[in-house]
């Protein structure tokens, strides 16, 4: 947990889009099924980051409720790309090894007012 708590100031001047190159990023992710906590995956990834884009990788430790946690490798590679002053398109591809390799996909529009 100190070590988490130790990479946390890494991880907030990471998210400023300003800088550039190596970054560390610790996130924790939990899934609901309506009421019901499924469990938690806790990615902790170096990365690195250009002007629009950004690839990171490293373990994921999984906790699912009631059951043994495990770990995985797990990692993102993603960009923007804007369109005028106001308006960018971003999109992100994740994956996460494990029994099944699981993967994802995330695009969208963001319009600054």
């Amino acid at each position: 947990m100190k070590k988490i708590i130790a990479l946390l100031p890494a991880t907030l001047l990471a998210a400023n889009p300003v800088l550039a190159g190596p970054y560390a990023n610790v996130e924790t992710n939990s899934g609901f099924a309506g009421s019901d906590y499924t469990g938690s995956v806790t990615d902790v990834h170096v990365g690195y980051e250009g002007a629009n884009w950004y690839v990171q990788g490293g373990p994921a430790l999984l906790a699912p409720d009631d059951a043994d946690g495990d770990i995985e490798l797990s990692g993102k590679a993603g960009g923007s790309y804007g369109i005028n002053s106001a308006l960018s398109v971003y999109g992100e591809f994740s994956f996460l090894t494990g029994d099944t390799n699981g993967y994802g996909t995330k695009a969208g529009l963001k319009y600054s007012f």
